[in-house]
């Protein structure tokens, strides 16, 4: 039998709405996925159900129900005799999954450049102002963070919901290996030359432009995922990519 899986030391929950009532499955969903999101459950990181029930001071089944979601979600997987784990993906599934934030992206920015208002073009401006904050103090957890706000800030204003959601959904299965996290600081600043032009042609409302310009960031992102260090935990070798069961 494999050993026991136990959780690592978790950073302090976010309080329920009613403490009388304690935790919600709705809210244990929301912080679970947090929790994944942030870091603090890295890739591989196994989930023991009744350890993670414990945590909330909950039983075991709003918690089940929580993991059954999330491995919809693509977020977590269950295997037989291993139980429950953050999904861990292979260098090939991370690539792919870039491949299909920039598709639908570029879609959506087709539809945004000509919808954005004033207020949306300084929404952008204050996101890529924090990024560019980032790549000065060297903070890549912030630089992490504020390149999604960055890139949403773009897309938002398409008028296309469901397509931004499916965005979002997509950034959430690459955001546990937080790449932006793991590159040098010398990427760093080669990528944020990509978002100043990003910037650029989206004020300027230069369809063009943007698009050629995140195509060019796509190619140059597909450079650095390839450099990512592979004994670091976060991906999976090619060949052990498995099925959610």
């Amino acid at each position: 039998m494999p050993p026991r899986p136990r959780l690592p030391r978790l950073p302090q929950l976010t309080p329920p709405n009613d403490s009388r009532r304690g935790y919600s499955q709705h809210e244990v969903l929301r912080e679970v996925r947090r929790l994944i999101l942030e870091g603090n459950l890295p890739p591989g990181t196994g989930v023991p159900l009744g350890e993670l029930a414990r945590e909330f001071g909950i039983s075991a089944i709003p918690v089940r129900e929580s993991l059954q979601t999330l491995i919809g979600e693509g977020l977590i997987e269950h295997r037989a005799n291993f139980g429950y784990r953050v999904t861990l993906l292979t260098a090939a599934e991370l690539r792919e999954m870039y491949v299909v934030r920039e598709r639908l992206e570029s879609t959506a920015l087709l539809a945004a450049v000509s919808r954005a208002t004033e207020a949306d073009h300084e929404l952008a401006r204050a996101a890529h102002a924090r990024m560019e904050r980032a790549v000065l103090t060297e903070n890549p957890l912030a630089y992490h963070r504020e390149t999604r706000n960055f890139h949403l800030a773009l897309v938002r204003p398409s008028g296309m919901p469901r397509l931004v959601h499916m965005l979002e959904y997509a950034w959430n299965i690459t955001e546990p290996v937080q790449p932006m996290v793991h590159v040098t600081n010398a990427d760093r600043v080669v990528l944020h030359a990509d978002h100043r032009r990003q910037l650029d042609a989206f004020v300027a409302r230069d369809t063009e432009a943007l698009l050629t310009a995140t195509e060019q960031h796509s190619v140059r992102m597909t450079d650095v995922l390839a450099q990512l260090p592979q004994t670091s935990g976060l991906l999976a070798p090619d060949s052990d990519a498995v099925q959610d069961i």
